[in-house]
């Protein structure tokens, strides 16, 4: 107990460690992009009428932080966002925190369910392709996860909106109704957010099932023929009962591992799908941010948050493999 309780902190540690990493890196993208917030502020102000001097852009720069030393100002932007406050928009003026509120959180949920949906269909389902010797049923799975591998995300987005479109005369665009958009929660509101929601999740959820089942598949394929296996089976075991308590079991554990990584690869799916479905979430606002307005302050805070999600997803898979893998648990032993 007292070594699993000292894995866990040293994974503990390494997640804050890597954060801050990437929060370096992210905070060093934010000051290379030229110009900085306080002559973005004060040019906006300028196209508005405003004569803006030389001692305005400094005056800003002070009020902002701007004059201080690279490592105080990252500092305190990595303290705050810590706390969850990554300070104003350089473009739009507005708090972040305010500006994100539940959008973020509304992409994450989006982007973890995909992910569920396609591990809950991809596990059974890459199993008893491996196992199974039915030819059919092995080439009818191959071309379908083929398929989900090949066909883009935003070619299926832009197929579905067509189809509702010309069959039902409804895009199926935005993740609420336009009386719900800016309701507050209720039955009603939830009700409306699952009749939207199903649809991105579907397409990011796509390729993502296909990827997972080519994988359980492999790595069911190379642990069944395995001598632990054969062992098993000749002590009498067979059919569920070995399946899953060694080839399914071991198999399972770099799947476990890799799901920060396929976290990661559905929210870099999800921008791109996000502006054809026109969904106000974080993925619309990254884009806008990035490729638009240039905003590294709204674009940093997106990232960062993303990664904190990545590496507490991290983390997490890490504590469960220590605790379904035998073969790391008995290395956490030892």
């Amino acid at each position: 107990m007292l070594q699993f309780a000292r894995f866990t902190l040293i994974r503990a540690l390494l997640a804050i460690v890597t954060l801050l990493i990437v929060s370096f890196i992210v905070f060093t993208l934010m000051e290379l992009v030229p110009g900085d917030c306080a002559e973005r502020y004060l040019a906006f102000k300028n196209t508005q009428g405003n004569v803006i001097t030389v001692q305005d852009i400094e005056a800003e720069r002070q009020r902002l932080g701007l004059d201080k030393p690279y490592l105080v100002r990252w500092g305190r932007w990595v303290w705050n966002a810590f706390q969850g406050d990554f300070g104003d928009s350089c473009i739009l003026r507005v708090n972040i925190a305010q500006l994100l509120g539940q959008k973020f959180w509304l992409s994450l949920g989006i982007c973890l369910t995909a992910l569920v949906l396609a591990y809950l269909i991809a596990i059974p389902i890459g199993i008893l392709s491996a196992t199974s010797n039915s030819a059919l049923l092995n080439n009818s799975l191959r071309f379908i996860s083929y398929l989900g591998l090949a066909m883009p995300n935003f070619l299926l987005a832009l197929m579905i909106m067509l189809f509702s479109t010309v069959v039902f005369g409804d895009s199926l665009t935005g993740l609420f109704s336009q009386e719900f958009r800016d309701a507050p929660w209720s039955y009603e509101r939830v009700l409306d957010f699952l009749s939207h929601a199903w649809l991105p999740i579907f397409i990011l959820g796509w390729s993502a099932t296909a990827f997972a089942i080519q994988t359980v598949r492999a790595l069911m394929s190379d642990e069944i023929g395995k001598l632990y296996v054969t062992a098993a089976a000749a002590r009498g075991l067979s059919g569920r009962r070995l399946l899953w308590r060694y080839p399914a079991r071991h198999a399972l554990g770099p799947v476990i591992n890799s799901l920060g990584f396929d976290l990661n690869r559905i929210f870099n799916e999800l921008p791109v799908v996000a502006l054809i479905l026109t969904l106000t979430d974080a993925g619309a606002l990254l884009i806008e941010a990035l490729a638009r307005s240039n905003d590294q302050q709204l674009a940093g805070a997106i990232i960062f948050l993303l990664t904190a999600s990545i590496v507490a997803l991290n983390f997490l898979t890490d504590v469960l493999l220590a605790i379904t893998d035998p073969r790391v648990r008995h290395s956490i032993l030892r």
